[in-house]
């Protein structure tokens, strides 16, 4: 695999580079009580302070575009583990919170407990199109799209935690607030506002916008639009050199036809060519969704975070395909599935909606 990255001196490197160390993050706790490291026992770093319970209920709702309302009780489903450094946004700048080894279940195994009816399977059967709101007893909700939960290379990377433990620095000895209930945790994202206290119910549901489905049009779109809620219009007929700077050698392989071929995608950055118009906040990276969508209907979710909130590097790429290639002009590759159904080929549009 070989992936280019140039930088672009965007918003979001400009907030990284605002964060600096402080005497005393917010809610640091002065817990004088050392931390003991055990890698003299074991080849762990993440084990070495006590493994905290966090209070909540052990249950989750499931409703929305599914067979009934089902309550999943979390206490028989696999164990799971992440480590998670965790940000926020205060001020306008990213600031450092803790580093943490939690413990729950997954959304993906959650999920697994309730069988999914489309509304809209009818004119448009593939799963790619759905997401799922999630809301805690206070009312807040964060947005999923199915891709980013089910087609992941890396499954599991998104946990309802009811034990968190403390990674403390062996020098510093910095002790990290602890969370003061269950918890939502999201390892992929770089800003971690979608980490949500308390998740109560889970509504699945598919992109409302009305595409008509039409498989014998010609693949072929000469502008992609990208337009939506607080985005300012834009038509891009050819992509700027400037962005056509990553390279990513896969292997593209469908969910139902299976291998298509290992191949090289050359193309820009979607967070290059997003960024600039729509600057990170709370809003945006709890409940931010895009559908992109081709000229014969086909299309996709895509969470606001998946795209342009990421810890992991990985990008969604959007190639120019050239005159008279068919799947052209545009066409875009999900460096992080596994599966190849989200990469939308002729793209027409990229709208942004809110998810909710």
């Amino acid at each position: 695999m070989r992936i280019k990255i140039f930088s672009t001196g965007l918003l979001m490197l400009a907030l990284l580079a605002s964060c600096k160390p402080v005497a005393n993050p917010v809610g640091k706790s002065t817990d004088p009580v050392a931390s003991v490291d055990s890698t003299d026992r074991t080849n762990d770093f993440y084990d070495n302070e006590p493994a905290i319970t966090l209070p909540g209920s052990g249950e989750i709702e499931i409703s929305g575009e599914v067979a009934g309302v089902n309550k999943v009780d979390l206490s028989v489903l696999p164990k799971r583990t992440l480590i998670v450094k965790e940000t926020r946004i205060e001020n306008g700048e990213i600031q450092f919170v803790g580093a943490y080894r939690y413990d729950g279940v997954s959304l993906y195994d959650i999920l697994n407990q309730a069988k999914v009816v489309k509304k809209n399977a009818k004119e448009f059967n593939p799963i790619i199109d759905q997401y799922v709101v999630v809301y805690n007893a206070a009312g807040d909700s964060v947005v999923f799209s199915w891709g980013e939960i089910y087609y992941s290379s890396h499954l599991h990377e998104i946990i309802i935690a009811n034990k968190v433990t403390r990674i403390v620095p062996t020098k510093s000895k910095d002790k990290w607030p602890l969370p003061k209930s269950v918890r939502l945790i999201v390892g992929p994202d770089l800003i971690t506002e979608r980490n949500i206290s308390d998740p109560t119910k889970i509504i699945i549901r598919s992109i409302s916008i009305k595409y008509i489905v039409n498989r014998d049009i010609k693949m072929w779109s000469p502008a992609l639009n990208i337009e939506g809620a607080g985005v300012s219009a834009i038509q891009v007929k050819e992509l700027p050199e400037g962005l056509i700077n990553h390279e990513f050698e896969h292997v593209f392989y469908g969910r139902g036809m299976g291998i298509h071929g290992i191949t090289l995608t050359q193309g820009a950055n979607l967070k290059d060519m997003l960024s600039e118009n729509l600057k990170p906040d709370q809003s945006l990276i709890r409940n931010g969704l895009f559908a992109i969508a081709g000229v014969d209907g086909y299309r996709c979710a895509a969470s606001y975070s998946e795209i342009l909130n990421r810890n992991d590097g990985a990008a969604v790429l959007v190639q120019n395909r050239g005159e008279g290639k068919d799947g052209g002009k545009f066409s875009c590759l999900f460096t992080a599935d596994f599966f190849s159904d989200r990469a939308i080929k002729s793209i027409a549009e990229i709208r942004l909606v809110q998810g909710l």
